[in-house]
């Protein structure tokens, strides 16, 4: 099957969603794709609103050389994965707006047909993990793409009672109350295996075209 080129688009104020958007570039490349990570801008508002904060400085310092998305990204990608970081139960303004502005590819249809996953992030187990994940995937499926999911099956650790990350709707992991607490192992293999199952589908549905 030919390579798939795979897009990783996220926003993270902290490098939670960072993480575990290498962990689902990881798991794309070991399925052959072609992957690329990009970030959504930052609102200079916010920019400037959470400078003070020691966690916000440090987390936007190690994403410094990740490019910024842009709606040919969109284009070039065969399947997209988007990290979207929960705020208040729902996707953070700037993933928003990055979709809202890319009106001129819904009228297209350019996504149309393209597989698309989801991942995120909460602060805790009840934080709004589902209705997030369940929230974006409206905005996606009024693009057309194909929306997949994070199956029981190929993820055991969802199955646990333990205070962690994982749904069948997308991978994601908890932040902890304070934020410390970044993605542990199991999230990120199951981040992984959902970068690895829609490049998988991208290659499949690539070579039917």
């Amino acid at each position: 099957m030919a390579n798939p080129n795979i897009l990783v688009v996220y926003y993270s104020a902290y490098g939670h969603i960072f993480e575990m958007a290498k962990a689902v570039a990881e798991g794309a490349k070991r399925a052959g794709a072609n992957v690329k990570i990009a970030k959504v801008p930052e609102f200079e508002a916010a920019r400037k609103a959470m400078s003070a904060q020691e966690a916000y400085v440090k987390a936007q310092e190690a994403q410094k050389d990740i490019p910024e998305a842009t709606h040919d990204d969109l284009k070039w990608a065969d399947g997209i994965i988007w990290g979207v970081p929960t705020r208040y139960g729902v996707m953070p303004a700037q993933m928003k707006q990055f979709l809202d502005t890319a009106g001129a590819l819904w009228a297209s249809g350019a996504l149309e047909g393209k597989p698309t996953a989801v991942f995120t992030s909460t602060g805790s187990i009840h934080g709004g993990q589902e209705t997030t994940l369940l929230t974006t995937l409206v905005a996606l499926l009024h693009f057309g793409m194909i929306y997949v999911g994070l199956p029981y099956g190929e993820n055991p650790e969802q199955l646990t009672a333990e205070g962690i990350g994982g749904t069948p709707y997308g991978a994601s992991t908890l932040a902890g109350p304070d934020g410390s607490r970044m993605p542990d192992e199991r999230e990120k293999t199951m981040a992984a295996r959902l970068g690895e199952r829609v490049a998988r589908i991208a290659a499949a549905l690539k070579a039917n075209r």
